[in-house]
């Protein structure tokens, strides 16, 4: 049943279109996904370290799927203690490190091992002290006597276990199998782990960066529309100025400004989107402000601020919603871009472009992968942004006469 525009609201009008672009949906259904992932970025990934940067060299660029036997090992150092909120946003130091291993058996007092190798001719043995793989230990803080082990811990505690039960407890708790669905990095980092984390940094980007344009660019543009004269011409030289220099160079410009870091580049981006945002809002403000409500308020003594604020801008945020999510997909590329040449976000922080700058030489060496992944994952975003950009160019359009509201 087709209904005329007369008496919906806008909102509902809007959403009827959108939601019949399955383009558009899609787009959304991902981004959803994404966010959901950024947020929980740590709860869901499977090394849970700060920046999912727990290194196994010696797993180092192995093949999606891939799995090992490790030895879990206590560091000699207290246990870090971090609140369940702080693991949630940024991850949890672990009290162990790693040691894949072919195969073990014991040899009191010792856990002898096998070290894991691509070739199977390679045979390096190893070996720990059971009480040393269970405990942090003091160096030369460990007795065996008897059957019975006496560890002294770094804390200043002695312990006294059974050697048999203490050897029981390293086997069934102390072996343990790791799967990388995704393979490893150069560093034997997991690489879904660096992924998932790595949403979270193209998320935030997009969100402070378009914020940022949208503050400044908004302000601006509305200023130079509202006012014209002396003002519209000092904010459009500013904005012909900005938009004549290449925006690479200008974000890597401010980003040396400014400094390598985290934030720095959340800053850069945003301040180098903002004058397609003034552009498009100067131009709305020019074709509202002789409209009769706005001439209305005028009239009754509404200053320039209010009838700015409450009477124009809500009135041109349909194209500037769509911009935001164009520039959302374009910030994310920035960021990408920044961080391949090396001025973005900063080690051991994952970024999907970093990733892509310390792999693309292996492509070569048929190892492609790791430089694919965090590519896809690029063009995945980016084209879910890009999808719903058009759906909300489209769905936001004012020439159509007639919607579909038969649900």
């Amino acid at each position: 049943m087709y209904r005329r525009k007369e008496g919906i609201p806008p909102g509902k009008i809007t959403w009827s279109r959108f939601r019949r672009n399955p383009l558009a949906l899609s787009g959304m259904v991902i981004i959803g996904l994404a966010f959901l992932v950024s947020l929980f970025a740590y709860a869901i990934s499977p090394d849970r370290s700060p920046n999912a940067n727990t290194q196994i060299l010696a797993i180092a660029t192995e093949r999606p799927g891939f799995s090992a036997t490790f030895i879990r090992v206590r560091y000699n150092r207290p246990p870090l203690r971090t609140g369940w909120l702080e693991g949630l946003f940024k991850g949890k130091e672990s009290g162990y490190y790693y040691i894949p291993v072919d195969s073990v058996w014991v040899e009191q007092p010792y856990l002898v091992y096998r070290e894991f190798s691509r070739h199977r001719e390679d045979e390096f043995i190893s070996r720990l002290l059971i009480p040393d793989i269970v405990y942090p230990v003091r160096p030369e803080g460990c007795s065996y006597r008897d059957g019975v082990w006496n560890v002294e811990l770094v804390s200043g505690e002695i312990i006294r276990r059974n050697g048999d039960e203490l050897t029981g407890t390293v086997l069934e708790e102390h072996l343990v199998k790791k799967h990388f669905r995704l393979g490893t990095d150069r560093f034997g980092r997991d690489l879904l782990s660096r992924i998932v984390i790595g949403t979270r940094i193209s998320f935030s980007v997009g969100f402070i960066a378009v914020f940022i344009s949208l503050m400044v660019g908004v302000v601006l543009g509305g200023i130079a529309g509202y006012f014209r004269g002396v003002t519209d011409q000092v904010i459009m030289w500013l904005v012909n100025v900005v938009w004549s220099i290449p925006t690479l160079l200008m974000v890597i410009s401010i980003t040396l400004v400014l400094g390598k870091g985290y934030w720095q580049v959340f800053v850069a981006v945003g301040l180098t989107m903002w004058v397609e945002v003034a552009r498009v809002v100067r131009g709305q403000v020019i074709s509202i402000r002789e409209n009769e409500y706005v001439e209305a308020a005028r009239a009754i003594g509404a200053g320039p601020a209010t009838i700015i604020a409450r009477h124009i801008l809500p009135n041109v945020m349909a194209p500037v919603v769509i911009i935001s999510a164009a520039n959302f997909a374009t910030a994310i590329l920035m960021e990408a871009g920044l961080s391949f040449l090396g001025i973005g976000v900063q080690p051991p922080v994952p970024s999907w472009g970093g990733m892509i700058k310390d792999h693309y030489g292996f492509i070569i060496v048929n190892k492609g992968f790791l430089a694919f992944l965090p590519g896809i994952a690029i063009m995945l975003m980016v084209l879910a942004f890009t999808m719903v950009g058009n759906g909300l160019r489209d769905a936001m359009d004012t020439r159509s006469g007639q919607v579909n509201l038969r649900r």
